[in-house]
């Protein structure tokens, strides 16, 4: 039998699907198997965070250029009360000469994977069951195969430095496996994941590129304070730098001072967002200045210009338990197969995150790059509202803005507020989707050009959990293979 033939994926005009709903518990996500890896996880008693823990490493087997062990990731985590942060994005190596250019990909892109090491630390500080339990789930999916869904394989296919160790690209709906990862999971189980900053998984790494073993035996995640403004009611959390999350909360603040959110005013408040993050969010960086009542009318009177964009490939999940606990959780390569490094014998994918270093211009020994990846929260009068996201590099912090005023101003659902058509500043340009070239002219106005883009996964992909006077919907983006599902 002939091969499917995957097309390119378009806007699609047919009415929609309604959200999922729960009464209890709900996980979201990119893939199938990491929605349904979560449930199972939490109907054996985890929490929230467990079943995030095992939805997360399920995604790294069954969207594999995309996110993967050897990247990074970001939490925010709800305890009932208060949102708590975590921070799991890794180095470049302290011993690199700030002389060389950045690199785009090869040995010389990667920054230290710390994603397995931000899992532990979930699973230490909120898990209700053993690290290895959560994990688990991930080893037997990467031995007894995964079924390549639509978007995994048409990203798989078109990916420019997919590496050949991993096999020709699936199919739709073709079984894959991927043993050597199934073998480097398992160790991490066994032995816990100080098995994979030291010893021969290190080695390997250290190896197959510029990162040196004590790169990798230094890697700790950080327990950091989110970000928070106010939209209209609604308190909205994301990450500190080195993450563009300011980039989104700034956008809003802004979006709220010129009021109703046109074409014009959303373009306009995100640009002036993106702009100022790119200037300054750096490792360490103190920003919460851009959030200040004097920034913001200072920059409510500014035009906006348009700034960098490149590509980027990433993961969000999000899950909520029948304690009220909720994460919210995204983790990458950065491109698509990251660094196109593939660690001999493990499995492991290593990232090109050092590519962000083009934000500042070289790279920077010892320090993490601009980052892309950005998990938000809702919270409204002390109680969740939603954990949510939407993957795409720099694409996130505009997504994140457009979602959050879907929601938060035209009080849609999560699967109609992920289903509506975006845009996306890029460069000098504003590229609309497909859904909104019909309103081109209302973007026209502001000094860009606009391009009708009929690339759409260009526009990411997001998942959402709403709680709402104690009912629970969900969803999960249409540009991805995956659902929300609840019990």
């Amino acid at each position: 039998m002939s091969a499917i033939r995957i097309p390119q994926p378009s806007f699609r005009f047919s009415p929609g699907r309604g959200p999922a709903v729960a009464s209890t518990a709900m996980v979201s996500s990119s893939q199938p198997s990491a929605t349904l890896a979560g449930l199972d996880i939490l109907r054996r008693g985890g929490n929230a965070v467990d079943a995030a823990v095992a939805a997360a490493a399920c995604l790294c087997v069954a969207e594999p250029m995309s996110n993967g062990i050897g990247g990074d990731g970001f939490a925010l985590v709800w305890d009932g009360s208060a949102v708590h942060g975590l921070d799991a994005g890794g180095a470049a190596p302290r011993s690199l000469d700030e002389s060389a250019p950045v690199e785009g990909e090869g040995p010389s892109s990667v920054v230290a994977p710390a994603l397995i090491a931000g899992w532990a630390e979930l699973n230490r500080r909120f898990g209700r069951l053993g690290f290895d339990a959560c994990i688990s789930p991930a080893v037997d999916l990467a031995e007894r195969g995964v079924a390549a869904g639509y978007h995994c394989a048409y990203s798989w296919a078109h990916a420019p430095n997919a590496p050949a160790g991993l096999g020709m690209p699936p199919v739709v709906g073709q079984v894959f496996v991927v043993p050597d990862l199934a073998g480097t999971l398992r160790t991490v189980t066994e032995e816990g994941e100080a098995a994979f900053y030291e010893g021969h998984l290190a080695e390997a790494i250290s190896a197959a590129s510029w990162l040196t073993p004590e790169d990798l035996a230094t890697v700790q995640p950080q327990w950091v304070t989110p970000l928070s403004v106010g939209y209209r009611g609604v308190d909205v959390f994301e990450m500190p730098a080195p993450t563009q999350g300011v980039a989104a909360l700034e956008a809003l603040a802004l979006l709220e001072r010129f009021g109703d959110p046109t074409p014009r005013n959303l373009v306009t408040a995100v640009a002036l967002g993106l702009e100022d993050a790119l200037r300054e969010v750096r490792d360490g960086a103190d920003v919460g200045h851009l959030l200040g009542e004097q920034w913001l009318g200072r920059r409510a009177l500014d035009a906006p210009s348009f700034p960098l964009d490149l590509p980027g490939g990433t993961v969000y999940l999000c899950a909520l338990d029948g304690d009220g606990m909720a994460v919210s959780m995204i983790q990458s390569l950065f491109g698509h197969f990251g660094s196109g490094v593939l660690v001999p014998g493990t499995g492991i994918v290593l990232n090109n995150r050092a590519a962000c270093f083009s934000v500042v211009g070289r790279p920077l020994a010892g320090r993490r790059p601009y980052h892309t990846t950005i998990p938000g929260m809702l919270v409204r009068d002390g109680e969740l509202v939603a954990p949510f996201g939407v993957m795409g590099g720099f694409l996130q912090a505009q997504a994140h803005v457009q979602l959050v005023s879907a929601v938060v101003d035209r009080g849609l659902d999560p699967q109609a507020a992920l289903d509506l058509p975006r845009f996306r500043i890029d460069r000098d340009a504003i590229c609309l989707e497909e859904g909104l070239w019909s309103r081109g002219a209302a973007y026209s106005t502001l000094g860009a050009r606009v391009v009708l883009d009929a690339e759409r996964l260009r526009f990411g992909g997001g998942q959402m959990i709403q709680v709402s006077e104690g009912r629970i919907f969900g969803g999960s983006d249409a540009r991805k293979d995956g659902f929300a599902a609840g019990y």
